[in-house]
């Protein structure tokens, strides 16, 4: 990969991490707005509910306004006030997960190692959270024939999906006869990349999904 798609990455990470971390804080606010309608609907008071639940009205009164992180033990014990599953408190910050959606032409073009003319490689989606992977997934188009063609080696694993043409494609030491259809699913530390070009045009999805880096 080159320093482009190298520095696209580092982007995507620290946006990522940047949202991971906002995500963390909203989940206190989440609980707490579950909490205060739930408290509402059944026409119960702070003083009330945190008396059922065995706590203060300042701490409930903090739990509502997401001005604390509460324990498991202490959200079983409100849930059980208010006659709900403790999982329901949960609901609105479940419902605020992300998504990363690509209308038809409009991924970004990302240049790779070795792209030549004819070879697009489109990103789909970045920057949705993931505490532990980290996925890439492209719409790869290969209009026109080259002699030679990169072999690309990185971390993780790659998927990827034929859906127009047909090639050979290397992974290693072997070779795979792809048509449409077919899908290859394989160690990407292992040199891989398209071999012959045997139908064009090429269209094929291609997942890359690497572990996070800590820190």
């Amino acid at each position: 990969m080159n320093d482009s798609l190298l520095g696209r990455q580092a982007e995507g990470k620290v946006i990522a991490r940047v949202v991971e971390e906002k995500r963390d804080r909203g989940l206190e606010s989440a609980i707490g707005q579950q909490v205060r309608v739930f408290r509402v609907q059944l026409g119960m008071t702070i003083a009330v509910l945190a008396r059922q639940a065995g706590l203060s009205p300042g701490m409930l009164s903090k739990i509502e306004n997401g001005q604390t992180s509460s324990s498991l033990t202490t959200l079983q014990a409100v849930a059980a006030a208010l006659n709900v599953p403790v999982t329901a408190l949960f609901r609105k910050y479940e419902q605020s997960r992300e998504a990363s959606f690509v209308r038809a032409g409009e991924g970004l073009v990302i240049d790779r190692r070795g792209t030549r003319a004819g070879h697009q490689y489109r990103l789909l989606g970045h920057s949705v959270s993931h505490r532990q992977r980290l996925v890439e997934p492209y719409l790869i188009v290969i209009s026109e024939a080259s002699e030679v063609f990169p072999l690309f080696q990185h971390d993780g694993v790659e998927f990827i999906y034929l859906l127009k043409g047909e090639m050979t494609y290397r992974h290693g030491a072997r070779t795979y006869a792809m048509t449409e259809g077919d899908s290859l699913y394989f160690d990407a530390d292992a040199p891989h990349g398209p071999e012959e070009l045997v139908r064009l045009p090429l269209r094929f999805l291609s997942f890359i999904v690497e572990a996070k880096a800590s820190g």
